[in-house]
């Protein structure tokens, strides 16, 4: 990824203020709740809410992003609660994962850049086992009409970069479909995600 790239979110986590808040998404919290805790990484986790609500639930949690800003800010989410997390700096082609790791790979605004994503979650499918889930919420292409409107909602402003349903059926064609929808809902996470915006769901179980 471009040096542009990682000084972006560098930059944005460098802060003291966390940018999308320490509670976890709503999606994720919602789907997690209804699991017996196991395996579960975080792709591009940035500042660790998420992982850091896993831990609590008593999930064995892996976490990796480009940003080291945003490791050292979620390893310290994670020691305020008491917690620990395995969290990897680096790119994921690049990481210590290995086939069929985890029981559940969250994909939770996991925006990588437009020409690499669709091949990131093809080596990530690589790393859940079977009957495992993906759990996604991501903004659709029709984001692109809210963040115009009102920035503080938050995603990125390329088409490229946002998502379709047919995309995730075409990135992830080796599952069973429990949720896909696209959903207009309201954001509240942070500094960097408010107001209404337009998302995709997912949660499919890997066959």
């Amino acid at each position: 990824m471009s040096d542009t790239w990682l000084d972006r979110w560098n930059e944005r986590y460098s802060s003291d203020e966390f940018a999308y808040g320490i509670d976890p998404n709503d999606y994720l919290k919602e789907q997690l709740e209804t699991l017996n805790p196991a395996t579960i990484l975080f792709p591009a986790e940035g500042e660790g809410r998420n992982a850091v609500f896993a831990a609590k639930l008593g999930w064995k949690v892996s976490a990796f992003d480009i940003s080291e800003e945003g490791k050292n800010k979620a390893l310290q989410l994670a020691k305020d609660n008491d917690v620990k997390i395995d969290y990897q700096v680096g790119e994921l082609e690049a990481l210590d994962f290995h086939t069929e790791q985890f029981d559940v790979i969250a994909l939770i605004y996991a925006h990588f850049p437009a020409d690499m994503k669709s091949f990131l979650h093809k080596v990530l499918d690589q790393y859940l086992r079977k009957g495992g889930l993906i759990i996604f919420e991501a903004f659709s292409k029709n984001h692109l009409e809210y963040v115009t409107k009102n920035e503080k909602v938050g995603g990125p402003k390329d088409i490229e970069s946002l998502f379709s349903m047919d995309e995730i059926k075409a990135d992830f064609p080796n599952y069973e479909v429990i949720e896909l929808e696209e959903k207009e809902i309201e954001l509240h996470e942070g500094l960097f995600h408010n107001g209404t915006g337009s998302v995709i769901r997912f949660t499919g179980r890997k066959l």
